[in-house]
């Protein structure tokens, strides 16, 4: 049983349609098709592949502690220069890094989605953009 890949991450949300509509307009996932669970939610899609569901909960779940147990999930994409202009406009604010040490480089794009939770986008090493902190403003 070999594992082959992270297949979607499940995020609480006390405001559906605030959170569809972050992930819509930030990371351009779109709801799709969804089983019949007898509670609601969304299953947000990249492509064919459902990468993000939300579950709605009846109390606003904890805002994001630096000390929690699942501190961020991530996602991979191209065109940094092209994701960060974007975050500018939709004035998201973000906090870049690349990670250290030979054979890395990767650039990591920090964000807080609707509920406070904690993610980053990964782009691959030599993709050059300004990756100076941006407050949102």
């Amino acid at each position: 049983m070999p594992l082959q890949k992270l297949d979607h991450v499940n995020v609480r949300t006390h405001d559906l349609d605030r959170a569809i509509e972050f992930y819509g307009r930030v990371l351009d996932l779109k709801p799709g098709s969804r089983p019949a669970f007898p509670f609601p939610g969304a299953w947000l899609y990249c492509g064919d592949q459902a990468v993000v569901h939300l579950v709605t909960t009846s109390k606003q779940p904890p805002a994001y502690r630096s000390d929690q147990s699942l501190e961020h999930y991530a996602l991979s994409a191209t065109d940094l220069a092209g994701f960060l202009a974007h975050l500018r406009a939709q004035k998201v604010s973000y906090k870049c890094g690349v990670l250290p040490g030979d054979g890395w480089g990767h650039t990591q794009v920090n964000i807080f989605d609707a509920d406070g939770n904690h993610l980053h986008i990964d782009f691959p090493p030599g993709e050059e953009a300004d990756i100076t902190e941006y407050d949102g403003r």
